[in-house]
Formats: structure tokens, C-alpha cells, sequence
């Protein structure tokens, strides 16, 4: 995607998009209070934060998710079981939302170096792998340091909370790698306006 100083409104508009998608990816434990293993909600937001990188770009990805996270903190209920506030950077969960400004980033500049499916592919499985690390690790950390830890907490255990839930993310991921394939064909074919670089 060709980055310019200032933004068009286009490239606002599908910011916005994936900002509301997020909100709506992050509430999904709110109709299916189930979906949760241990304190890690199970959501639809890797899916909506890979899919940003990938079909925006690097720079407009990593936006989406730096103007859905501020949304948050500001009050807005736009994380998971509509929560906001500043309050959330002290939940053991935050360092996710925090990994998905980078997941997004990073998935959108691998595929700004080429647009094969390999690629597609490649790029969705490194930003869920970004989503991982980072976000498991402040999980860990914070549970260490200011959160009430379960008890016999450890950095094994952290990462075990992660194992239900990831068939499902990279399931997600690579259906989120074949989506952004089509979706920037599309909006390349179909828009005079919306150029995005090969």
C-alpha cells in the first residue's frame, strides 16, 4: 500500500472499519460467557488484527489498532466483555491488545514485500505469533508483578491457557490470509482511489 504524509479519506474510513471489527471481535465472550480458558477470553480479534495488517498495510494496520486500543483506554467498551477505562492497562490480558498494534504491523510488512499466497500465509502466521508471544508474556509478567496470580501460577501454565485457543486463531489466520488475498485484488480492481502497492 503507498504510504503518503496525509491520510485520505479512505484510508480513514477503512481504519474505522476495522476499529469497530475489533470491538465487535473483542465482545464475542459476551454472548458465549464459555469461551474463556482460564483468564484468556476467546475472541475474534487476532482474526480482525492479522486481517487489518494484511489487507491495509503495515502503516494503516498498525493505526487501526493504535486508534482501537486509545479508543478503549479512553473509556469507550470496545475490549472484551465491553471493558474500557484506564483501568484495563492493569489486567493481566492488556499485553495482548497491546501485541496487536505490532501483530498488525508486522503482518503488513511482510506482504508489502510480496503478494504471493506463500506470503499471505507466512505474514497472517507471524502476526498470530507476535499476538502470542507478546501478549503471553505480559500475561506472565503482570501476574508476577501486580495481579492476583492462581494459585501454583507458572510461566508454563501461561502458556498452557494459550493452547485451547490456538487451532482456532490460526485457523482463523489463514482464512484471514485467503480473505485479504481477494479483498486487496478487489479493492485494487474496483477503485481508481484505493491503489494498494504490489
Amino acid at each position: 500500500m503507498k504510504t503518503k504524509n496525509k491520510f485520505r479519506t479512505v484510508d480513514l474510513t477503512f481504519v474505522s472499519l476495522f476499529v469497530a471489527l475489533m470491538a465487535i471481535g473483542a465482545n464475542i465472550t459476551s454472548w458465549a460467557p464459555f469461551l474463556r480458558i482460564g483468564d484468556v477470553p476467546i475472541t475474534l480479534q487476532t482474526f480482525f488484527c492479522v486481517l487489518a495488517g494484511a489487507v491495509l498495510g503495515s502503516r494503516l494496520g498498525a493505526l487501526s489498532m493504535i486508534v482501537y486500543t486509545l479508543l478503549g483506554l479512553v473509556g469507550a467498551p470496545v475490549f472484551a466483555q465491553f471493558s474500557g477505562g484506564p483501568a484495563v492497562i492493569f489486567s493481566p490480558t492488556f499485553g495482548f491488545i497491546l501485541s496487536f498494534t505490532l501483530a498488525a504491523f508486522v503482518t503488513g510488512k511482510i506482504i508489502e514485500k510480496s503478494q504471493t499466497v506463500r506470503t499471505f500465509i507466512i505474514a497472517s502466521i507471524a502476526g498470530l505469533l507476535v499476538n502470542y508471544v507478546v501478549g503471553t508474556n505480559i500475561m506472565y509478567m503482570a501476574y508476577k508483578l501486580w495481579a492476583a496470580a492462581p494459585e501454583g501460577f507458572t510461566y508454563k501454565m501461561a502458556w498452557l491457557w494459550m493452547v485451547p485457543p490456538f487451532p482456532k486463531d490460526l485457523v482463523l489466520v489463514l482464512f484471514a490470509a485467503t480473505l485479504a488475498m481477494r479483498l486487496r485484488r478487489t479493492l485494487s480492481k474496483s477503485s481508481s482511489q484505493y491503489k494498494i502497492a504490489s
